[in-house]
């Protein structure tokens, strides 16, 4: 290991010179295995890395992360994948260990935005995850180590070039950080607050009852909120993320933003989406981007240009927004979490459209009152965390 790594350029090409080092002038806690991580790549796994490693802490399971742009595209722990998700994640024909099977949700939480991701692994990478990566459109990893056999599949990816980063587990940064913005040096303590279930105490609406399930789920989308750019909401729904809305200067877009990426995780599993008659050949990628339009109201539009032939064997029969309406309307139990209060109730009657029966949030508003109505309205159990999670 090194004090420091040169790296190519900054966030653009044309910022250079650019670097990691270590200030106290000891050794990077990492390694590079392979490839040569950029700037960006940098930030998306120093940041996935701590989500994995505080998912795993929290919930005992293994965990993994799909990061782009310094926030998650998806985050999920090892629970069991069901025949259907194996299959809208594209991996119903791979055997799958528990690290394996929560990358391929994390992925599949989003896979549009998973494209090009940088993947971060609590545990060691084993020789499933990594046939799993090797298919994938993906930049780069960060895990604690590789067996032998996923790191010989991985090397190969990418003509050779794919970046893999070891981590020193153990690793545990200066309690102050600092940051440079216009020449100004910036600093803060940093983010130590522990997420445990003593966060979901404080139970504020009539109905008290959050099952352990969906505690594990409240959990996980707090830890996804702590690493993702703010202002930012997060849905959860057995163990994995199912929408991630990042970075919006309005808590309700926030809530819309994730919330249509829900639906659309749901919309995903309906027997017309599944069904759909995909020429051979046609590459994840493509059939995820087809998969998008076909869910969207411009699918009619695509169908009158005759587009379809160049996916489909045949002429595939629109999935009608009623249908959608039908389907989406039987979804419950979905966890929420959002880094700051909710200012309105406009929220909630959001959220609860994306099958949301569970909330955890700071509370604090002026408007709390509004919006704890909101939810007893619907039977939405909320906990008020009295936690902020801002993260620039």
């Amino acid at each position: 290991m090194a004090n420091e790594l040169m790296l190519k350029y900054g966030c653009n090409p044309n910022q250079k010179p650019a670097r990691i080092f270590m200030k106290n002038g000891g050794d990077l806690p990492l390694e590079v295995l392979n490839g040569r991580p950029g700037y960006i790549n940098f930030l998306d796994a120093f940041n996935s890395w701590q989500l994995v490693k505080e998912l795993k802490q929290a919930t005992g399971l293994p965990a993994a992360a799909s990061f782009k742009h310094v926030s998650p595209a998806g985050a999920a722990v090892g629970v069991e994948l069901s025949d259907t998700m194996k299959k809208i994640f594209f991996v119903d024909d791979l055997e799958l260990s528990p690290l394996a099977g929560a990358y391929a949700m994390a992925r599949g939480a989003d896979r549009m935005s998973s494209y090009g991701d940088f993947a971060a692994l609590s545990d060691v990478c084993d020789k499933e995850t990594a046939l799993l990566l090797k298919r994938e459109v993906s930049d780069g990893i960060i895990a604690p180590g590789y067996t032998g056999e996923a790191l010989e599949i991985l090397k190969s990816k990418r003509k050779g070039t794919y970046n893999i980063i070891r981590i020193a587990p153990d690793y545990r940064p200066e309690p102050v950080e600092h940051k440079d913005v216009f020449g100004i040096t910036f600093e803060q303590g940093r983010n130590e607050t522990v997420i445990d279930k003593t966060l979901l105490r404080n139970i504020v609406t009539k109905n008290r009852d959050i099952p352990e399930t969906a505690k594990r789920d409240l959990l996980i989308s707090l830890i996804t909120l702590k690493y993702t750019q703010s202002n930012s909401v997060c849905y959860v729904k057995d163990g994995k993320t199912i929408g991630v809305g990042a970075g919006q200067q309005s808590r309700i877009h926030c809530t819309r933003l994730a919330g249509n990426k829900a639906d659309v995780w749901f919309l995903r599993q309906h027997p017309k989406v599944i069904g759909l008659p995909f020429r051979k050949g046609i590459h994840r990628p493509d059939r995820d981007n087809t998969i998008d339009v076909y869910i969207s109201d411009d699918f009619m539009d695509v169908l009158a240009d005759g587009v379809w032939e160049q996916y489909f064997t045949r002429r595939p029969e629109p999935l009608t927004r009623g249908e959608k309406r039908e389907w989406l309307a039987g979804k419950t139990g979905v966890a929420l979490g959002s880094d700051a209060f909710f200012p309105f109730g406009d929220n909630i009657e959001r959220a609860r459209k994306s099958g949301v029966s569970y909330i955890a949030q700071p509370g604090g508003s002026i408007r709390d009152d509004n919006v704890i109505e909101t939810c007893d309205r619907y039977g939405i159990a909320m906990a008020f965390t009295g936690v902020r999670l801002f993260h620039h």
